[in-house]
């Protein structure tokens, strides 16, 4: 039996409390973070190949399906906004289209042929980097993008939460984040989409820093979208400069970003 599937370590869950239900399912999320743990060997290397690919003109694409699919997609549409990357540059793709995420699409992950497809419409090549991402590890819409992106030499890689999966035989980069048995028997929104979203946070994290979107610990190329934004930009160069408020908004206002404000008050 697939991990995933395995049945629940509680039984009976609808006698219990809410504040029982509560604490088993927080007992149960506890654990995941030492399983994410256990796959940062996996998910260095699978970092360590985007980043070249990347640094050389490439792109990152996600694909899944169900909570998988979406996950890619929230992940690579915070790209933009948070490094100030070009929209395209990480691209979330779900098996059914855009309208999957926000209602589910009968079989659409299913289809062994529509990843490659639905890939080739942003038209991938062999300086890209792929990562399919599945809670079970045995998605046809993954392992035919997979299959497909491997055929043309495309960097490959994967979440999944069960170990010897089709889709990790795939994958030239596998991460295999084992969480054990979901709260509700089956239910992988829950510890294996926190598992995956994890995993996602740190890979995007991790290539975005190697890319040079942070200096320091600060966010110097993030979009100024909002009054939050902007605010929080300006304590930035304000930090980062040893200047007052006002100073720091009028460098910010004048050049549009924190990069180019810093830069151009060391350029004075």
């Amino acid at each position: 039996m697939l991990t995933t599937e395995s049945p629940s370590h509680y039984t009976n869950l609808e006698k219990l409390s809410t504040r029982e239900l509560l604490l088993g399912i927080n007992q149960e999320d506890k654990t995941v973070p030492f399983a994410v743990e256990k796959a940062i060997p996996q998910i260095e290397k699978l970092v360590d190949a985007i980043v070249e690919r990347m640094q050389n003109g490439g792109r990152l694409f996600y694909i899944g399906a169900g909570t998988s699919g979406r996950l890619g997609v929230v992940d690579a549409s915070e790209c933009p906004p948070t490094y100030g990357v070009p929209h395209g540059l990480v691209v979330g793709i779900i098996a059914g289209g855009d309208g999957a995420i926000r209602k589910s699409v009968e079989k659409a992950e299913d289809d062994f042929e529509q990843a490659w497809k639905d890939l080739q419409a942003y038209q991938i090549n062999e300086k890209d980097a792929l990562i399919g991402i599945a809670a079970s590890g045995r998605t046809p819409y993954v392992i035919g993008g997979l299959q497909n992106a491997n055929a043309h030499n495309i960097v490959t890689g994967c979440i999944v939460c069960n170990t010897g999966s089709k889709v990790a035989e795939q994958a030239k980069y596998p991460v295999e984040v084992v969480v054990g048995p979901e709260f509700v028997t089956g239910s992988t929104r829950m510890k294996s989409g926190t598992a995956q979203k994890l995993a996602l946070n740190m890979i995007s994290t991790s290539v975005m820093i190697r890319l040079g979107k942070v200096r320091g610990n600060k966010m110097i190329d993030m979009q100024l979208s909002n009054e939050k934004l902007v605010n929080r930009a300006v304590h930035m160069v304000m930090d980062e400069l040893k200047i007052e408020e006002k100073e720091a908004a009028e460098l910010l206002e004048k050049h549009g970003s924190v990069r180019k404000a810093i830069d151009a008050f060391h350029n004075i």
